[in-house]
């Protein structure tokens, strides 16, 4: 088994490197951190290359995967750590990107769509609620972060992995909801009906725009209905995360929670 207890060496660098989306991309590499999270992947099939891992750190079974196993100094694991309080085990692994035709839909499914979303915390979240809940997918819409961002990896504990979650443009999405009898709710703060009021029974798709500007005129133009949920005066938005959790929980109340 390989050692490395310099921050110099060259694959130290080359991983440090991959903290950065521009270099993720070039490299067609993610870092996954934490066991938890590498154990999701390898569940789901994610192509392994390497695995980091301390001894001063790591307290739990190294997993079982034809990936190379490098042990590395406690100085060298905080250099290529971005938890703040590493576990002392990282992977480097090959992203998925998934198309609508890859989509593996329920009778009647519950979709969650995401429109320029920014901030890799939010998505995260929204992944996590989305794997709690069974949702079929989560679509994203001209995304403006990394899905495969360290911060969306952790914020989602490892879910970005087990939920189908595709990049597609907005017309995509719209022909690909109509060819399987999916109707569009897209959250609104000019909406007159309460989210409570739509029946999601059917297959429905949940749209979430952004906390600063909402949704695009075209979701908003295309949508089969707008929704609100609705707030005191003062108050014109909420978290996206805590939005998308709020409205798929209530489709998922009239479904009689199908997921149990």
């Amino acid at each position: 088994m390989k050692q490395i207890s310099s921050t110099a060496n060259s694959r130290i660098k080359e991983i440090i490197k991959l903290q950065s989306s521009r270099e993720r991309r070039k490299a067609s590499q993610i870092i996954i951190e934490g066991s938890r999270e590498i154990e999701l992947a390898l569940k789901a099939n994610f192509n392994i290359f390497e695995i980091y891992y301390c001894p001063d750190l790591y307290q739990g079974v190294l997993p079982e995967t034809t990936a190379e196993f490098i042990e590395v100094s406690q100085t060298v694991f905080t250099k290529i750590a971005y938890k703040e309080n590493p576990e002392g085990i990282l992977a480097i692994a090959e992203p998925k990107f998934l198309k609508l035709t890859d989509i593996k839909t329920t009778k009647n499914p519950l979709i969650i769509i995401l429109e320029n979303v920014e901030k890799p915390g939010n998505l995260g979240a929204i992944l996590r609620t989305a794997y709690a809940a069974k949702i079929d997918a989560v679509i994203i819409n001209d995304p403006q972060t990394d899905i495969y961002n360290p911060n969306v990896i952790r914020a989602s504990m490892g879910h970005i992995f087990t939920v189908s979650t595709v990049i597609a443009n907005t017309k995509e999405t719209i022909a690909w909801l109509k060819d399987n009898d999916i109707k569009a709710y897209a959250t609104a703060i000019t909406a007159q009906k309460n989210y409570t009021e739509i029946n999601y029974k059917k297959g429905a798709a949940i749209v979430m725009g952004t906390e600063n500007s909402g949704l695009s005129k075209e979701w908003l133009a295309k949508a089969d209905e707008q929704i609100i949920i609705p707030m005191q005066v003062g108050m014109d938005s909420l978290n996206v995360s805590v939005s998308t959790a709020i409205v798929i929980y209530e489709a998922l109340r009239q479904k009689n929670f199908p997921n149990n």
